[in-house]
C-alpha cells in the first residue's frame, strides 16, 4: 500500500470508518514489527478521523508504558487499574467516557481532552496493550466508534 490514505472528503464517521479499516489492515500486513504497525496506525487514525489524541499503551514490567501515538505530550507510565487506560486493562474491557472530568481518578495528560475511549488488546488472553482515544469534545465516542475500533483490535492482536 502507498504511504497515502484515500479518505472521502465528505463522509459520515462511520464511512470514514469503513474506508480507513482496510487500508489499516493493508498497511501493516506481511510487518512484523510491532512498533512500526502501532505508530502507522496511530498516525492513521488521526488523519482520517481527525481525533485530539492517538495512542497506546503497553504492558510493561505490571504498568502501561506510553507506546507509539499521534498529538501532545501524554502520560508515560500508569498504573494498573489507575486512570480510564489502567481501568480497561484491569476490567478488560472497553471505556467510554463521554466526560473525562466525570471519571473518578481520571488522569488529566491534556486538559483539553473532554471524552475518551480505550480498547484493550489481548495476547495468550491477557491484556497486551491498550488504545487510547481522545477528542477535545465532549460524549464524541460512541457503538459506531467501539464497533469499528473493536475491528481494529483483532487486526492489531494479529501481529502482538
Amino acid at each position: 500500500m502507498a504511504e497515502e490514505l484515500v479518505i472521502p472528503a465528505v463522509a459520515t464517521k462511520q464511512e470514514r470508518y469503513d474506508a480507513l479499516l482496510p487500508q489499516i489492515e493493508s498497511l501493516v500486513a506481511g510487518e512484523p514489527d510491532v512498533v512500526a504497525n502501532l505508530s502507522n496506525i496511530a498516525a492513521a487514525l488521526r488523519q482520517a478521523m481527525n481525533f485530539f489524541w492517538v495512542g497506546f499503551y503497553i504492558v510493561k514490567n505490571n504498568e502501561l508504558v506510553l507506546g507509539p501515538f499521534q498529538g501532545p505530550i501524554a502520560c508515560t507510565r500508569i498504573a494498573f487499574g489507575k486512570g480510564v487506560c489502567g481501568a480497561s486493562w484491569k476490567e478488560k474491557k472497553v471505556i467510554i467516557v463521554p466526560d473525562v472530568d466525570q471519571f473518578p481518578g481520571h488522569i488529566a495528560c491534556s486538559s483539553a481532552s473532554k471524552s475518551e475511549i480505550v480498547l484493550p488488546a489481548f495476547k495468550n488472553g491477557e491484556v497486551a496493550l491498550v488504545l487510547d482515544v481522545d477528542s477535545d469534545k465532549l460524549n464524541d465516542f460512541d457503538a459506531s466508534d467501539e464497533a469499528a475500533l473493536q475491528t481494529l483490535m483483532r487486526t492489531i492482536e494479529k501481529f502482538l
